[in-house]
C-alpha cells in the first residue's frame, strides 16, 4: 500500500495500535471507545478492518509467507543445495526448530496469521452486532472481514494442513485449541464467502473498492472458486494419506457448480469491472505491479499491499532479476532468489510471448545483462528497471504481492467447464488465454489447432489446462497449491527431474521436448537497451543480451557476430553440460513432497499451546 501517512487507532481494548499502510488507515479517534461507538461509526469501524490488513506488513508475514510456494515442477529456490533453514523450507525438509520460522513468541508467522484472524473475528462480531448493514459501506466492511479471515485460513491450511479453527474471538474455550480437520474450516469459509460476495462492492463501485489493495466483489468470487477447487481436491490428510475429502459437502459434485457460477459472475462483468490486459508484459511492468499501479477494474483482482515509504515487503527482493552491482536502475543488490527450473524455458513454445518475460537466463552486472550458468535462471516478471521509483539499498522494496488476477478466473472456468460440461465447453476459455500469448500470425497453429487437439477428450483438455496454468502463472505462488489439489505434486516434480536428466545429455524427453535439437552451446551479442521510468526513456549502450542457441534448431557452432558463453574463469564453455544440473536434480526436493506437503508446527508454537502437536510423521 502506497505512500501513506500512518496514525494509530484504538478500537476496543483488544485492538492494538495500528502501524498500517493505506489511505483508509489515515484516521483519528478518541483514546477510548466502546464497541457500539466503534462499529456503528463508519470511520472507526473501518479502522478495525485496517487492523486486519496491517498484519500483512509485519516482517514475519511479508518476509516468511512467500516461502510457501516453492519448490515445484517449475519453480526453484536457487540456493536449495545449501544446508540451511531457507533451503529446508523449499525442499520439504523443514524441522520443528527451523531458524527462519522458529522465532520469538508472538512475532512468528503462525502467530501473526492468527493475530490477523483474531482481528477479523472481532470485526465480524462487532459489525454484526452494531453496524447498519443496510448501508453499502458497512456491508463492504463486513464482507472484507469475512474475506480476509478466509484468506488467512487458506494461508494456514496451505502451510500447515489441519490447524486450530478459531472462528470466534478468543475465549477460554478456543484459546488453546488443537488441530481441527481442515474440512470444518473449508465449509465455514465457503459459507462466509458466499455471504461476502453479496456484501462487497464491485471494483470502483464505492470509494473502498477503487484500489486492488482492498477486497472487492470480483476477488471474493475468485477466492470462493479457488477454495472450492482446493477443498474438493487432493491433499495429505490427518492420517497421512494423499486423498480427496470423504465429506459429501466437499465433493466435486457439490462444490464445482458453486465455483463455476462464481467464475461466470466475474466473467459477465468483463469490460465493466474486470479486464484481461491485451499485453502480457503490462501486467508486470511500469503499467502494472512493478509500477505500483493499484487501480481496480483491470486484470489484478487483489494484491497484498506493501508500503514503499518506508519500504515493506520482499517481492522484488526475492523474485526480481538480480542486479549484482549498483546502476541507474537500482542500488538494491538483491533478486533472483527464486527462479524457474532450468527446463521450464524449454516447455514453452518458441513463439509463446510469455516465455521470455517469465524465464530469464541473465542478471545485471555493471549496468549490462550477463548470461548466467545453465542452472541459474531468474523470473523476469518483476524487474527493477520497470519500477517508477528507484529502489534503494536494503531488504524491503515496497512492491505488492499480486494475489489473484483475472486470468486465474478464466482458467479456473476452463477447468470447471471441462469437468462439468466436457472439453468443448472449456475451449473458449483456454483459447482466450492463449490468444494473448501468441502473435496473430501464430494463432492458427498455436491456438486454434492446439486447442482443437486438447478438445478431443476431457483428459487431454485437463492436461492442457495443467500446462497452461504453468505457462501463465509461473513465479506467482500458485503452482504448489494447484499440484497438490490435482494430486500431482511429486509426479510433476519427478517429471521435471527426468527432463533435467534428459536435457543435460541432449536427449529427447518426448516429442514436445526435442532436446537433441539443442547444441548445448549458448552465444550472445550485445545491443542497446532502452528502459522507461516515469515517462523518461534511458538508453544503455551495449547492455542487452541477444541470445543464440536457446531455441530448438539453433545448432550452428560459433554463429557469426556472437560470443560464446564464458565460465567463471572467463573461458568459453559449453552452456549445457552433463553435470550442470546435479545440484538442482538432487535438491528439487529432499524428502518426498507428497509425504511432507506441509511444514511442521514449529517449536515456538508448540510451546505456546499444550494442545498442539505435529503430524506423526514429524
Amino acid at each position: 500500500m502506497k505512500n501513506i501517512t500512518i496514525k494509530s487507532l484504538t478500537a476496543v481494548a483488544l485492538l492494538a495500535s495500528l502501524s498500517s499502510c493505506s489511505d483508509f488507515l489515515d484516521q483519528s479517534s478518541p483514546s477510548s471507545l466502546d464497541g457500539k461507538n466503534i462499529f456503528s461509526t463508519y470511520e472507526y469501524a473501518q479502522g478495525t478492518i485496517a487492523n486486519i490488513y496491517q498484519e500483512f506488513g509485519e516482517q514475519n508475514y511479508r518476509a516468511r509467507a512467500i516461502w510457501y510456494g516453492y519448490n515445484t515442477d517449475i519453480e526453484y529456490y536457487n540456493s536449495s543445495d545449501k544446508a540451511d533453514g531457507k533451503a529446508d523450507l523449499a525442499t520439504y525438509n523443514a524441522g520443528v526448530g527451523n531458524d527462519q520460522m522458529n522465532t520469538s513468541t508472538g512475532t512468528d508467522l503462525w502467530a501473526k496469521i492468527y493475530a490477523a484472524i483474531e482481528r477479523a473475528n472481532l470485526a465480524i462480531e462487532g459489525l454484526r452486532e452494531y453496524a447498519d448493514l443496510t448501508n453499502a459501506n458497512m456491508k463492504q466492511l463486513l464482507g472484507e472481514a469475512l474475506t480476509l479471515r478466509a484468506l488467512h485460513y487458506i494461508d494456514l491450511i496451505n502451510m500447515w494442513g489441519d490447524v486450530p479453527a478459531r472462528l470466534t474471538s478468543l475465549n477460554a474455550d478456543n484459546m488453546y485449541s488443537g488441530r481441527e480437520d481442515r474440512d470444518v474450516i473449508y465449509k465455514q469459509l465457503i459459507i462466509d464467502l458466499q455471504e461476502a460476495q453479496d456484501l462487497c462492492a464491485w471494483p470502483n463501485e464505492i470509494d473502498a473498492t477503487k484500489t486492488v489493495e482492498r477486497v472487492n466483489k470480483v476477488f471474493v468470487k475468485g477466492l470462493l472458486a479457488r477454495i472450492c477447487l482446493q477443498a474438493s481436491g487432493y491433499a495429505q490428510r490427518l492420517d497421512g494419506e494423499n486423498r480427496l475429502s470423504t465429506d459429501p459437502e466437499l465433493s466435486k459434485t457439490r462444490l464445482y457448480p458453486i465455483a463455476l457460477q462464481a467464475c461466470k459472475d466475474v466473467m459477465e462483468q468483463e469490460g465493466t469491472y474486470v479486464a484481461l490486459k491485451s499485453n502480457f508484459e503490462d501486467i508486470f511492468n511500469n503499467n502494472g505491479i512493478s509500477g505500483d499501479v493499484i487501480n481496480a477494474g483491470s486484470e489484478s483482482l487483489f494484491e497484498i499491499g506493501y508500503s514503499n515509504n518506508p519500504a515493506r515487503g520482499r517481492i522484488m527482493y526475492t523474485f526480481g532479476i538480480k542486479h549484482t552491482t549498483a546502476d541507474n536502475m537500482t542500488t538494491m543488490l538483491q533478486g533472483s532468489q527464486v527462479g524457474p527450473t532450468p527446463t521450464f524455458f524449454f516447455d514453452y513454445s518458441v513463439k509463446d510471448l510469455r516465455r521470455d518475460i517469465t524465464c530469464c537466463p541473465f542478471q545485471w552486472t555493471k549496468g549490462v545483462q550477463t548470461l548466467q550458468s545453465f542452472k541459474s535462471w531468474s523470473f523476469g516478471k518483476l524487474r527493477y528497471e520497470w519500477t517508477n521509483r528507484m529502489i534503494p539499498t536494503g531488504n524491503d522494496d515496497g512492491i505488492n504481492r499480486q494475489y489473484m488476477r483475472y486470468a486465474d478466473i478464466v482458467l479456473m472456468r476452463a477447468e470447471l467447464e471441462n469437468e462439468l460440461n466436457g472439453a468443448s465447453a472449456a475451449v473458449p476459455y483456454l483459447t482466450k488465454i492463449r490468444n494473448r500469448a501468441f502473435a496473430t500470425s501464430d494463432r492458427a497453429t498455436e491456438v486454434t489447432a492446439y486447442v482443437a487437439e486438447a478438445a478431443l477428450s476431457k483428459e487431454k483438455m485437463f492436461q492442457a489446462i495443467v500446462d497452461e496454468r504453468a505457462y501463465e502463472f509461473a513465479g506467482e505462488l500458485i503452482r504448489k497449491a494447484d499440484l497438490i489439489r490435482w494430486g500431482m505434486l511429486k509426479s510433476k516434480m519427478d517429471e521435471t527431474k527426468n527432463k533435467m536428466k534428459a536435457i543435460v545429455s541432449l536427449t529427447d524427453y518426448d516429442s514436445k521436448h526435442p532436446y537433441s535439437q539443442l547444441s548445448g552451446h549458448a552465444y550472445y551479442k550485445m545491443s542497446a537497451y532502452t528502459w522507461t521510468r516515469n515517462g523518461i526513456e534511458t538508453t544503455e549502450k551495449d547492455a542487452k543480451l541477444n541470445l543464440y542457441g536457446l531455441n530448438y534448431g539453433e545448432m550452428d557452432i560459433n554463429p557469426e557476430g556472437y560470443t560464446e558463453f564464458s565460465d567463471s574463469k572467463g573461458e568459453a564453455s559449453t552452456w549445457i553440460k552433463d553435470n550442470a544440473l546435479e545440484d538442482v536434480i538432487d535438491y528439487l526436493y529432499v524428502r518426498d513432497p507428497d509425504k511432507y506437503q506441509y511444514w511442521p508446527i514449529f517449536n515456538v508454537n508448540l510451546n505456546d499451546n499444550p494442545n498442539l502437536s505435529n503430524y506423526e510423521w514429524y
